[in-house]
């Protein structure tokens, strides 16, 4: 039967429930358990594919398709999974869900509420994401207290009084340090798992972020104060690297309070490879840096996965990765070669709208004119298309419908009529809805034989990667770009899905977004061969 672990934050939001989450389970998974993963976001959104990144941050997109919350990606980078949309759900998609079956005449007739029909909706989500596996690892949005998270709390304590030793619930906490008073302070810790009493929920285990060592005296007034075991109260200090946080977990022996309350035996996890990687992350042995294109950088956490991604590259290679920021409005005003000179690699990430364009095509015609490998990624390879349109082949209005509808060379398109991620017919317009018109998910592309491509992803003949996009390469212009020398490398059922260069050391731009199928275990094969140029 399936276990479950509840992870709640108190006192303050970003103390990292997600990081906390994605440890226990990556010790766990690395125990040979079948593990997975849930995150429930409060808001009322149905999901984050709206959402500016500069306020939510990135949204990470699964193989199924599914616009989901940044730490699903944590997720899958520290259990080496691949999930699914039923790991994700908001209270938008709840209320949807208990009000489409209302007007469909599902209940019968009865007066609708929050106890019981919501929480039951909320119920019935957990249990499906839990099944067929030995652990189920939830995590809530929010910190304790929040009006919007009540009904998940009340989902919690009814799924604990159901199944009771089959949950444990886990409560991360801020323990401050008051330097006036050069003291670390319990008491706020105390009011916060007074209100997860109060709502009906003991917690079994204390994971305390804090910025000083926490002393056993501390440790155990917290035990006392809180009623949970003494050795419950885990110490969760800063880390040189996310990654770090599991093999800390270990060294507080966190998984012996949580195979005590399941009853199992202990619990060893084989971690000498994910410490290995951790080592060279941590001290590497050598060191290059990315020239970073984008126009969100003012929340870093916009390119999450991707900068995730990097790292990855560089633990497997003993190299620690440097990214230099180079903001593309900033490109704009003071030139490609100003902002990025001195950087071994070149970037251009993805992007919406028109803001930002002419400074990442700019870094484009930089890293091909002067011959430093390149990697464009989603609208970086569109950009390197139109880029090389418009120098190359010399089409000076060559554009992109997405910012001039009424080019008369529209390199890149809008395709009205597509095959979705579950093969179904989709039609979409410049006035299609934003939520429901991009090409989402996981889709196969095939590379050609002596390319990068080719090279970087080996023999398959068949490969899947994940898209968020509306827009696609226009196949009009495919032979005018390989007959002035740059190719089409990969392609899924006509469309175009990477280009290359020929008379350039490494030149790469994917329509998917690489990204999101790299974990630290198993880096994504084309961002490690681009970061591997940089060691040549």
């Amino acid at each position: 039967m399936t276990k479950y672990i509840f992870v709640t934050g108190g006192v303050l939001s970003s103390l990292g429930k997600g990081i906390t989450s994605a440890s226990i389970a990556a010790l766990l998974k690395q125990s040979g358990f079948k593990v997975s993963m849930l995150k429930i976001d409060p808001y009322l959104n149905v999901d984050p594919g709206t959402m500016s990144p500069l306020e939510h941050g990135e949204v990470f997109v699964t193989a199924d398709g599914a616009e989901t919350d940044l730490d699903l990606g944590h997720y899958e980078r520290f259990i080496d999974a691949t999930l699914e949309a039923k790991n994700n759900f908001t209270t938008g998609q709840v209320y949807q869900s208990v009000l489409k079956r209302e007007r469909e005449g599902g209940y019968l007739g009865q007066t609708i509420q929050v106890i019981p029909h919501v929480v039951d909706e909320i119920k019935s989500r957990i249990y499906d994401a839990g099944k067929e596996k030995d652990f189920l690892i939830i995590e809530l949005g929010g910190t304790v207290g929040d009006i919007e998270g009540l009904p998940f709390m009340e989902s919690i304590r009814e799924i604990r009084h159901a199944l009771r030793d089959k949950v444990m619930s886990i409560h991360v906490t801020l323990i401050p340090y008051i330097a006036a008073a050069g003291e670390l302070k319990t008491k706020p810790t105390q009011h916060s798992v007074q209100e997860l009493r109060r709502i009906g929920i003991m917690p079994h285990m204390l994971v305390c972020r804090t910025e000083r060592k926490l002393p056993e005296e501390l440790k155990r007034k917290l035990a006392m104060s809180c009623d949970v075991p003494e050795d419950s109260v885990i110490e969760c200090g800063d880390a040189a690297s996310i990654y770090q946080v599991p093999m800390n977990f270990l060294k507080e022996d966190i998984l012996a309070p949580i195979a005590k309350h399941f009853g199992l035996d202990s619990i060893k996890p084989e971690m000498d490879e994910w410490d290995n990687l951790v080592k060279h992350i941590v001290a590497p042995k050598d060191e290059i840096s990315v020239a970073f294109v984008g126009k969100y950088l003012g929340l870093k956490e916009s390119y999450k996965s991707l900068t995730e991604a990097l790292i990855h590259a560089g633990a497997h290679l003993n190299t620690k990765v440097t990214l230099n920021w180079c903001d593309s409005e900033e490109i704009e005003d003071k030139g490609a070669e100003e902002v990025i000179k001195n950087s071994d690699l070149v970037l251009v990430a993805g992007g919406f709208g028109e803001r930002g364009v002419e400074g990442k095509l700019q870094a484009i015609e930089y890293a091909r004119v002067n011959k430093i490998p390149y990697l464009g990624i989603c609208l970086g390879m569109q950009l390197a298309i139109l880029e090389y349109a418009k120098n190359v082949l010399n089409i000076e209005d060559a554009n992109s419908i997405e910012f001039n509808k009424e080019t008369k060379n529209p390199m890149i398109y809008l395709i009205d009529e597509f095959m979705d991620q579950s093969g179904n017919t989709q039609l979409r317009t410049h006035e299609s809805p934003m939520g429901g018109t991009m090409r989402l998910g996981e889709y196969p592309f095939e590379p050609k034989k002596g390319t990068h491509l080719k090279a970087a992803y080996g023999n398959d003949k068949i490969y899947f990667e994940r898209h968020r996009h509306r827009y696609e390469a226009n196949p009009t212009y495919k032979a005018a770009l390989e007959k002035a020398g740059m190719i089409v490398s990969g392609e899924s059922n006509g469309l175009i899905e990477a280009v290359e260069i020929k008379d350039h050391p490494w030149f790469v731009g994917v329509q998917f977004h690489p990204e999101f199928t790299s974990h630290l275990q198993t880096p994504n094969p084309i961002i490690l061969d681009f970061v591997k140029q940089a060691l040549k």
